[in-house]
């Protein structure tokens, strides 16, 4: 027998065994009325609500709605209102420019825009067939019930584009096998259960939420709705509601540590929650407070948008049990063993390829780009790593690999020592051109406040690296600019060094 995988799976599985359970706390301060606490019978009658609307206002299977939304109850419905009946959901980064958002829904397609009431300013320029501000809920009011869509694992489920931190934003067309395999397996590699509580820290428009939208509903666990992030909120909800579990880039991690710090009592959640990291390789110093200094357990993840997004998996195992604690945290600064499913290597240059069946179907209308990415049947990360008993270390985004005085030096190995100096509060470290070097190792440092020489850095950093690898010049920032996922923009600390120059390597 063969039966089609498919996002609604998941939906049904919950209002047929969980009906009646608290599946999702909305937030409760934003624009649009907060839905509150919503049973799962209440989402999926909302998710066929809204799939009726789209029936009504005829968009076909295979039609793209797009969603520009904090964190909203609204938007987790949508996963599975627009993809459950067979369109396309296009979740979009609500940080970025208007002309950004209107090239993704011109790209896109899209024939609905769904905008939060904090972003209707974009309604004034960024334009479909039919738009609605979320709140007004006329597209999750109806109380007719959809047509049926039988089904198809290997139609596009969402639509999901690229950071776009060095060019144009990439349409990722993620089908519901991709993402189906990736909830599943990212359940089991987390060891979901209808007992967990979800916060949810980390944007649902990216990667969606990383499949956990899907894989907690399926389990019947109870979502968390966190509409911005605040450290100290974090930890208010977690007391509050008994979160188990969140997923969160190294930034979170930072905001939640340093409200720790502040924290009258006992820290919530100590020896109950686990927290699922990715976007850049920790420092070793931050997943031993993680550990330490919170009790909660530390999980690393690595994977991009283009793999939806799973590809390996670090969490402590038996084996390490007897290590002291510094070690524990070192081997869970790499990037992990390959996920169930997922085939790892890497080429002659270093690049980590994947194969797996939860790597992106291709790029919205580039084949070009998709033929490249999908080479050899291998999905090409663009990211440097090695390969040691089973575990995969990130070395480096290949363009973050600086190359001085004919030495390879990787920034994330320079970026840990420094962030290993207790006044260092975040370090990012690039390459800028020199004429003796070829380039400069350059590190950027945002500190807690404690006063700090550029020299006192250097020479922290010598008791830890070999001399080549140490920066030679440091400069102190207020801040880091990063993508709305926290990953730090490197880019745009590059391009006041490498202005005139015709390529960004020395």
């Amino acid at each position: 027998m063969f039966f089609d995988l498919g996002v609604r799976d998941f939906l049904d599985r919950a209002e047929e065994v969980y009906a009646d359970r608290v599946a999702i706390v909305d937030e409760p301060d934003q624009p649009a009325p907060s839905w509150g606490s919503l049973t799962y019978r209440d989402v999926a009658r909302l998710a066929r609500a809204e799939a009726a609307s789209l029936d009504a206002l005829g968009v076909p299977r295979g039609g793209r709605v797009a969603i520009v939304s904090h964190n909203a109850a609204r938007l987790l419905v949508s996963f599975f209102g627009v993809s459950g009946w067979g369109r396309v959901l296009v979740p979009v980064n609500f940080r970025l420019s208007v002309a950004e958002v209107k090239y993704i829904v011109e790209h896109s397609g899209a024939e609905v825009l769904l905008v939060d009431p904090e972003l209707k300013r974009l309604c004034d320029t960024v334009t479909a067939k039919h738009v609605f501000v979320l709140g007004d809920d006329e597209i999750f009011g109806g109380t007719a019930d959809p047509a049926p869509w039988a089904g198809d694992e290997s139609a596009t489920a969402t639509l999901n584009y690229t950071s776009g931190t060095t060019a144009r934003p990439k349409g990722v067309q993620l089908t519901h096998r991709n993402l189906w395999i990736n909830a599943v397996t990212f359940a089991l590699h987390t060891t979901l259960s209808d007992n967990d509580v979800l916060l949810h820290t980390l944007p649902m428009f990216h990667a969606n939420g990383w499949g956990m939208p899907y894989a907690l509903t399926g389990l019947g666990g109870q979502h968390i709705v966190l509409r911005k992030v605040d450290g100290a909120e974090i930890l208010r909800r977690i007391d509050r509601h008994g979160v188990t579990i969140l997923c969160a880039a190294p930034a979170v991690v930072t905001a939640v540590l340093d409200a720790a710090a502040e924290w009258d009592g006992e820290i919530p959640g100590r020896d109950r929650v686990r927290i699922v990291v990715a976007g850049a390789p920790p420092p070793t110093r931050t997943i031993e407070r993680v550990r330490a200094d919170l009790g909660w357990e530390f999980i690393q993840i690595y994977g991009l948008t283009e793999t939806a997004p799973l590809l390996t998996v670090n969490r402590m195992r038996a084996e390490w049990t007897d290590l002291d604690p510094h070690e524990q945290a070192r081997l869970l600064g790499r990037a992990g063993a390959p996920a169930l499913g997922t085939r790892i290597r890497t080429d002659a240059a270093g690049q980590v390829l994947a194969r797996s069946n939860t790597n992106l179907d291709g790029y919205w209308d580039d084949p070009e780009e998709t033929a490249r990415a999908q080479a050899g049947n291998w999905f090409h990360t663009g990211d440097g790593g090695t390969m040691t008993d089973g575990y995969l270390t990130i070395s480096d985004r290949k363009k973050d690999v600086i190359i001085t005085g004919g030495e390879n030096v990787s920034s994330i190995e320079v970026e840990d020592a420094l962030i290993s100096h207790p006044a260092v509060r975040e370090a990012a470290v690039i390459g800028i051109p020199d004429h003796t070097w070829g380039e400069l190792v350059t590190a950027l440092v945002v500190t807690d406040g404690t006063p700090l020489t550029a020299q006192e850095l250097i020479t922290h950093c010598r008791k830890l690296l070999a001399g080549f690898k140490c920066p030679k010049r440091v400069e102190f920032l207020d801040a880091l600019p990063r993508t709305a996922t926290g990953k730090v923009q490197k880019f745009k600390l590059r391009d006041p060094y490498w202005s005139g120059h015709d390529r960004k390597v020395n």
